[in-house]
């Protein structure tokens, strides 16, 4: 018999200290009719069942609205209803096409998309799953092709009545949750997934060969569809909400990271595209770092470097500068003139640093943080006064040589001119010593590593390689020049170039997770980081720019990585050796 005394219902909540667990909020699309917002309650009663805590979104198509939604939620249910209009795609309704509900379209198309950059968890169920697809990049047939359909799709039983088969992939993630490669589902669709698109893979077919299912593909993110519907079928159907539910977790523990370390990333290239007159302060699509993508991904910081390319014999650097200049001193403080205009253009949002107080400072201001690096030390000119010059700009670390053997070391690509460190070579790692800049060696040769790991007096870095013993490239660090830089104090972080990963060119997120893992087994969790070496041709599948990097760290919760390891491996262990770095430099 229903209790009708209030004060016995708090009873129960006020007897208990927290009042309710912590539990992932999971939005669920609403249908729109008439001048109704409406949802089925099945929807809202398995997210529950599930353990997450679910909240309807209204079809708004107000771009701020939604954004500002997405920052509340831990996951979203895409749910059922009418066709998505085919002119979305550049189609002409066929004569098959059934009922459209404009009012859902594009608000629900636009929160696809949003969601997908900022690596929300999805679920798209019937007219969820083609919103899903539609929205990134694949294409729904209007009407299934009566000739090939040879199982009925749209059912006359009760809903919750299974009336056929699907089949899952073996190695797929619905295969996975349900336990099966097999499962009776209940169908009420005349639209199908045509092609899965760029983003996706097929998961589960019916026995005709109509797409059931499709997930992330090897981006390896939180997104599955289904063609079915699972919320009425009780027990049967609540697998792939357990899985929205649990990814939705994962998710609510990346945020909760994100929000108490420091987020950096060692090394990126987006100066190489100013000539191309980029604006960070746009979601610049030639860019794979600027101010959305480090907003959507959470990202505090990054180590923005001058790039300058060696040139060949018989040229100078002036010859092949991408803008016009003398030589490579005057190249990188051109580019470092642009990185400032770029900060005081968006200084509500974005500063620069040039230490781990500034960088802290500007984390607590709510501000992402750019910090000053030199990628070939060729910037120097055969000066050491031009080191403390750029020492004074703020540059934290200079990469001493790059692809060729420059007059301060040989490279890992060059012809060995010095069998090391030249003797310039050895003043300059003693000049970066006194003024406080770290000695980069990514893209040395062994034996200018070993030299410099001798000739420093202070921890040297790797700012952007991966292990050679999983992926044999010279620019790549072999276990014992790991164990070397560990035992100095050093830091490698790894990349995510993906010839850096894979000899075959097929790396993805899971490649970059072994080349982690076997640097944390070789050199101890200490002594690795991530430096990305995005706009420098870096980024994979499930890392390929600044808005998967929440991505990065689900895939490091997931891959076992404790909490306190990831906020190493996320600036503390490359923060420590800058701070140590610094702090030895000759006071004046």
């Amino acid at each position: 018999m229903q209790n009708f005394d209030i004060d016995q219902h708090l009873k129960a909540i006020y007897g208990r200290h927290p009042e309710a667990e912590k539990r992932p909020v999971i939005g669920i699309t609403a249908n729109h009719e008439d001048i109704d917002a409406t949802l089925r309650d099945k929807y809202y009663e398995q997210v529950v069942k599930a353990g997450g805590i679910p909240v309807i979104i209204p079809p708004v198509a107000d771009a701020a609205t939604i954004a500002a939604t997405l920052d509340r939620l831990d996951g979203i249910v895409f749910s059922g209803g009418a066709d998505v209009n085919p002119l979305w795609t550049g189609e002409q309704p066929s004569p098959r096409l059934h009922n459209i509900n404009q009012r859902r379209d594009l608000p629900e198309l636009l929160m696809v998309r949003l969601a997908y950059n900022r690596c929300v968890p999805m679920l798209g169920i019937c007219r969820g799953l083609q919103v899903i697809v539609t929205a990134l990049g694949g294409r729904v047939c209007q009407d299934l092709p009566k000739t090939d359909a040879i199982l009925k799709h749209s059912q006359d039983a009760d809903r919750s009545e299974p009336t056929h088969t699907v089949l899952f992939d073996d190695y797929s993630m619905l295969a996975s949750y349900h336990e099966t490669t097999r499962l009776l589902v209940n169908s009420f669709h005349h639209q199908a997934v045509e092609e899965a698109g760029p983003h996706l893979v097929v998961a589960a077919r019916a026995l005709d060969g109509v797409i059931e299912g499709v997930e992330s593909n090897n981006e390896h993110k939180p997104i599955i569809g289904v063609q079915w519907h699972p919320e009425w079928l009780g027990d049967d159907g609540l697998p792939v909400f357990q899985w929205l539910v649990n990814e939705a977790a994962v998710f609510v523990q990346a945020k909760d990271i994100h929000a108490s370390t420091i987020t950096l990333d060692s090394h990126c290239d987006t100066p190489m595209f100013f000539p191309q007159g980029v604006d960070f302060g746009t979601r610049d699509p030639k860019l794979l770092v600027d101010l959305h993508k480090m907003d959507d991904g959470h990202q505090d910081a990054v180590t923005m470097v001058a790039y300058l390319e060696q040139p060949k014999d018989g040229k100078t650097f002036a010859d092949i500068a991408p803008f016009p200049v003398k030589g490579p001193k005057e190249y990188a403080d051109l580019i470092f003139d642009k990185i400032e205009d770029i900060v005081s253009h968006h200084a509500d949002h974005l500063a620069l640093a040039r230490n781990p107080q500034e960088l802290e400072a500007n984390r607590r201001a709510g501000k992402h943080t750019i910090m000053l690096g030199i990628e070939n030390g060729q910037a120097f000119d055969h000066s050491l006064d031009n080191i403390d010059h750029f020492a004074a700009r703020g540059i934290v670390y200079t990469t001493l040589c790059h692809n060729g053997d420059n007059d301060i070391c040989d490279s890992a690509r060059g012809t060995h001119t010095w069998g090391g460190l030249s003797p310039f070579g050895r003043d300059v790692v003693a000049r970066m010593n006194s003024l406080g800049v770290m000695v980069d060696l990514s893209h040395a040769a062994e034996s200018s590593f070993y030299d410099a790991l001798e000739a420093s007096r202070t921890p040297i870095v790797c700012s952007h390689s991966s292990c050679r013993a999983l992926c044999d490239h010279p620019r790549n660090l072999t276990d014992e020049q790991m164990r070397r830089l560990a035992e100095k104090g050093g830091v490698m972080q790894v990349t995510a170039y993906n010839g850096f990963l894979s000899t075959k060119g097929d790396a993805d997120i899971y490649t970059l997770m072994d080349h982690l893992r076997h640097a944390a087994d070789v050199m101890g969790i200490d002594h690795i980081g991530l430096g990305t070496d995005f706009d420098g041709d870096g980024g994979i599948p499930g890392l390929a720019d600044s808005s998967d990097m929440l991505n990065f760290t689900r895939e490091l919760l997931l891959h076992e990585f404790t909490e306190d390891d990831i906020r190493k491996i996320w600036g503390g262990n490359w923060l420590r050796v800058m701070k140590e770095v610094q702090a030895a430099a000759d006071k004046k």
